[in-house]
Formats: structure tokens, C-alpha cells, sequence
């Protein structure tokens, strides 16, 4: 039984370092392994099969509030400092309102998935405590919405129980894979459903054509980019932690009835401080640290977020599957209905209508691969959007939580 920090966290890395190294094999079968189930994924089960076997005991370790508290406010920052929200405002109107209807679809496809079980099937969910199905939702909403690290951050906001996060990550997991697998069938078939739908072509035809989307040069060497991101992403989250002390405690002693939306949650004012932090500063030249590797840095913080997070997960405890892969399906249905009728609406191409729908449930590690297989002129507004989507994430999904807690019966 392992139960000192420094050895759980040396485990940790180790098991980190090992699904990395592995996935980069080229056995055939190993390739077929990390198909099914991507290297975050692993990073998460992993931890978990150590937890509920007794080889790891984590319950009095420190490193989960260190994980929540510090790691993830800086892996926030430095994922959303690197917003273009000039060169997204000069994209095509048509993928930017496609992909605010996606982010829509998730938003409120939330609220009336669990309208539709509470009429067809109340009792097969919870309603309340820390491990009701709204809560849960609202975890994946930020997921389908931003990212890995919005999910973990509406996780702490409303303090879901890991049974149901659980769930909601293989539901995720599922639905992901089926999702970009049918969007990538659509590319190959671009050119006759654009022809189909009686879509315009010419602005994703002058896409493709510009790569002006692709210069953002970065001007300090690269061990200084480094040593700035660490400053930044220390600095606004002592900013944030600052704030999130002031605001939380005088709204719970001023506004007790707001504690029912998380609004007297010092964590909720921590993450909702960092965002806005950031994004104050991604219209800065700081946002061209994100050309020498912001994402990538904050891609190694979050592995070791989600290894620590599946320490917490007794996966023995599981149940209640079907229930929310079913649910899922309804969600992901709305969402595609909602960038389906509008891209039909406003005769957007195909391309767009894939391109925009992916940026909301893949997110910045799946949408290029979805752009790549229209055309590599497009991965750059993948990466743009889907950067975007970790900025308002949280917003959005503590909006869609507090709409299913609306319809909760």
C-alpha cells in the first residue's frame, strides 16, 4: 500500500511516461489499443485500477487539493492565453455562427435530455446529492463544450461524486470516438453533399487558398518563453485565488440563496477569475507564447490533473451505464440537430458544418484531425475555435448546470 505523496507522486509520472512512450510504438496491436482508448483516457484508468486494487492509497493524500487548487488554474491560463479572438472575428460569419449554434446545441440539448428522462423514466437517475445526474451533465457540458480541463472544472464547482464523473468520461470517451469516426465519413463525401445541400462554397474555397491564419510569430528565445509561461500562469492564479477569497465568502454571508448556483463556491470564483484573467491577456503580446508551446505545457499539467483525479476512482463502484450512454445519445443528437438545421439554413458547407460540431465535443486534440481530412488549410481555424471553446466553457456549462437543476423534478 502506497500512501506517501512523494511515492504516489513518483508513480504518477511514471505511469504518465509509460502511456506516452507507449503510444508512440509502432506494434500494431498497441496502435489498436490507444484507437479505443486515448492516452488521456489511460491516464485516468490507470490511477484508477492502482486505487481499487489497494496499491495506491490516496485518501489522505495532499496532492489532489495541490492538483485542484494550483495545477489547475495555471493549466486553464495557459491554455486560453493563446485566444486569437482578432483572427477568429475574421473568420467566415458562417463557421462562427455554426460553432456558437454547437456550443448552443450542448448548452441547452442539457437541460431537455434530462427534461425528456424525467418524463420517461424519472427513477432511473438521482435528482440529488453529489452524485445526481444533473451534476454529472454538467461536467460534460464542459467537456462538449471547451475541454478535459473545463470537465474537471465543473467537477470541483459542484463537487460531483467520482462514481458518476466516471461515467460521464466513458460516455464522453464513446460518443467522442463515434462523433469525429462520422464527421471523418463526411470528408470524403464533402464535395457531394456540398452539391446535395445546395451549399456556398466560395468562402471555404478562399480558406483554403489563404494561410494567413498560420503566421504568429513569437519574438523571445525559447527558454524565456518557457520561464514566461511558468510567471504568468503563477501570477494569475494567485490573482485569481486573491479574488475567488474576497467575492466568495460576501456573496455566502450577503446572498445565501446564490449558494444553490455555486455562486458562494470560492473554486467557481477561482476559475471564473483565471478565465477572465486570461483572457484579458490573450489580447496582449503574451498570446504569441502560445508559438512556443503554452498548449503543450499545459497538455503535461493536465495529464498529471486527470493520473491524480483517477486516484480518487474506486472503479468497483460503477453502475448505472446504459442509463447515460443513453442520455448521451439523446445530448449529442440535439447538438447535432442544432449545427444541422443551421448550416442548411445559412447554406454553409459541409466542411463548416463538421469542422464547427467537432471543435465543441472533440476540442483542440481531435478538431484538426477532423479539419486535416477537409483540408490542412483549415486546421488552423480548428485550433482557433476549438482555444476558444476552453475560454467560455466555463461559462457556458455553469449555465447549462444551472438550467438542468431548473428542470430537475
Amino acid at each position: 500500500m502506497i500512501n506517501q505523496d512523494p511515492i504516489i507522486f513518483s508513480v504518477l509520472c511514471l505511469v504518465i511516461l509509460f502511456i506516452l512512450y507507449a503510444s508512440k510504438l509502432p506494434t500494431p496491436w498497441v496502435k489498436k489499443v490507444f484507437s479505443i482508448f486515448p492516452t488521456m483516457v489511460l491516464c485516468y484508468i490507470i490511477p484508477s485500477l492502482l486505487n481499487s486494487l489497494g496499491i495506491i492509497d490516496s485518501q489522505n493524500s495532499a496532492l489532489s487539493v495541490f492538483s485542484s487548487n494550483y495545477l489547475m488554474p495555471a493549466c486553464l491560463t495557459l491554455l486560453i492565453i493563446g485566444v486569437d479572438l482578432k483572427s477568429i472575428l475574421q473568420l467566415s460569419p458562417k463557421i462562427i455562427i455554426l460553432f456558437i449554434m454547437g456550443s448552443f446545441g450542448v448548452l441547452l440539448g442539457g437541460p431537455i435530455t434530462l427534461w425528456i428522462i424525467s418524463c420517461i423514466s424519472p427513477d432511473s437517475v438521482a435528482w440529488s446529492g453529489t452524485n445526481s445526474a444533473w451534476r454529472g451533465m454538467a461536467t460534460l457540458a464542459g467537456n462538449w463544450i471547451g475541454g478535459t480541463a473545463n470537465q474537471l472544472s465543473m467537477k470541483d464547482i459542484f463537487n460531483v461524486e467520482n462514481n458518476i464523473f466516471t461515467i460521464m468520461i466513458s460516455v464522453n470517451v464513446v460518443f467522442s470516438a463515434i462523433w469525429m469516426t462520422f464527421l471523418l465519413f463526411l470528408a470524403k463525401h464533402a464535395n457531394a453533399i456540398d452539391k446535395k445541400i445546395n451549399a456556398n462554397t466560395i468562402n471555404v474555397t478562399n480558406l483554403i487558398k489563404s494561410e494567413q491564419h498560420t503566421h504568429l510569430p513569437i519574438s523571445v528565445v525559447q527558454w524565456r518563453a518557457y520561464a514566461l509561461m511558468f510567471l504568468i500562469a503563477v501570477v494569475v492564479t494567485t490573482l485569481a485565488h486573491y479574488i475567488s477569497n474576497h467575492i466568495a465568502p460576501f456573496i455566502g454571508t450577503h446572498y445565501p440563496q446564490w449558494d444553490k448556483f455555486s455562486l458562494s463556491s470560492k473554486f467557481f470564483w477561482l476559475v471564473i477569475s483565471v478565465t477572465t484573467l486570461s483572457l484579458l491577456l490573450a489580447n496582449t503580446r503574451v498570446r504569441q507564447l502560445e508559438k512556443a508551446g503554452t498548449t503543450k505545457v499545459a497538455s503535461g499539467l493536465l495529464y498529471f490533473i486527470i493520473a491524480n483525479m483517477g486516484l480518487q476512482m474506486d472503479l468497483t463502484t460503477i453502475n448505472h451505464f446504459p442509463i447515460y450512454f443513453f442520455i448521451g445519445f439523446i445530448w449529442l443528437s440535439i447538438h447535432g440537430l442544432f449545427v444541422l438545421i443551421t448550416g442548411l439554413f445559412i447554406r454553409a458547407p459541409v466542411a463548416y458544418m463538421a469542422l464547427s460540431s467537432q471543435c465543441c465535443i472533440g476540442g483542440a486534440a481531435s478538431a484538426p484531425v477532423v479539419a486535416m481530412a477537409f483540408h490542412r488549410s483549415l486546421t488552423p481555424i480548428a485550433i482557433l475555435l476549438s482555444v476558444f471553446g476552453y475560454a467560455w466553457a466555463t461559462y457556458m456549462a455553469w449555465l447549462c448546470a444551472a438550467l438542468m437543476q431548473g428542470v430537475t423534478p
